[in-house]
């Protein structure tokens, strides 16, 4: 029971850096852009956030520096498709592109580097009163370091924000149908513009959280296509919070698997086959989540369409 209990905790971790990058993706595209960028923003936000921690030694600064930088790799995207009403694939994948080559370029200097003493005090497990206390999910749920409670915060937050208030109701609005949106006196590209950034922002604290508590040390390349699975996260959880926040602990299961298989002796599978598993995996369920077209699990109907209130 010890081993399950602790293999569902460690999957609840594994999966926290998936659940924000899924959660701002989510938010990116309920109004409506599809940004294929959400590696190259995770990596910003990593190797900001690890160089703040690094120099600052404050975690707050880390998480904020994280977030920022997210964020402006976002606003790069929303300048070009927003305001431009430049391509949203093509931009997105220049994003990744270029938050891959900033990240190399910034971080070949904090190679070998690891997280300071006091970010990583910062971030130790802590267990809930009570909640803590409960049998089996107790342990697997509520006795982790502060940023997987900040996932689950800002789970709740975005599930409450686009489905019982009014802004929320109009960011969903601006992603169905802009031109109704925008007869209905809702600034459309503000709308777009703020959650794209708040997307990125969330992106950010993503690649942070694997820089500065999963690791935690600088390496290239850390996030190692988490970006890729958190965007095949979106359709699978048919972009609701709530079933994000399941979708990133599977898979953040599905990502350590191999780390608990290498323990037992003998093992006749390759380790790299085992690392092929969440990949795998995304490509299966995004064909089972097509195969099941309903309106229920549809994107939003704007979605990588960019709008111009001329045409209308």
């Amino acid at each position: 029971m010890d081993s399950i209990i602790s293999f569902f905790a460690a999957a609840v971790v594994a999966g926290t850096p998936l659940l924000f990058a899924t959660l701002g993706e989510i938010l990116t595209e309920k109004v409506g852009n599809l940004n294929l960028g959400v590696e190259g923003m995770m990596l910003i936000g990593s190797v900001i956030g690890f160089m703040a921690g690094l120099n600052t030694g404050d975690p707050v600064i880390a998480m904020v520096s994280a977030a920022i930088a997210g964020a402006f790799g976002a606003l790069i995207y929303a300048f070009l498709t927003i305001s431009l009403r430049a391509n949203q694939v093509v931009c997105g994948l220049t994003l990744t592109i270029f938050g891959t080559g900033f990240s190399s370029m910034v971080g070949k200097n904090l190679i070998g580097q690891v997280t300071p003493d006091k970010v990583k005090a910062f971030f130790v497990p802590v267990r809930v009163p009570l909640l803590g206390d409960i049998p089996f999910l107790g342990d697997i749920f509520f006795n982790h370091d502060k940023f997987v409670y900040l996932g689950y915060i800002v789970t709740v937050l975005l599930f409450l924000y686009l489905y019982k208030t009014t802004k929320g109701l109009n960011t969903m609005a601006v992603g169905e149908n802009p031109a109704a949106a925008d007869a209905a006196s809702i600034n459309v590209n503000l709308y777009k513009y703020v959650n794209t950034l708040v997307g990125g922002a969330l992106c950010g604290l993503g690649g942070a959280y694997l820089s500065l508590v999963y690791v935690p040390a600088w390496q290239e390349n850390v996030t190692a296509g988490r970006g890729w699975i958190a965007v095949a996260l979106v359709i699978f959880a048919t972009w609701r919070p709530h079933r994000a926040i399941m979708g990133a602990y599977l898979f953040g299961g599905l990502d350590i698997i191999g780390f608990r298989l290498q323990g037992i002796p003998n093992f006749p599978i390759s380790q790299y086959l085992i690392s092929l598993i969440p990949y795998v995996a995304t490509i299966i369920i995004l064909v089972i989540v097509s195969m099941k077209k309903s309106s229920k699990n549809s994107p939003p109907a704007g979605l990588g369409n960019p709008y111009f209130r001329e045409e209308r």
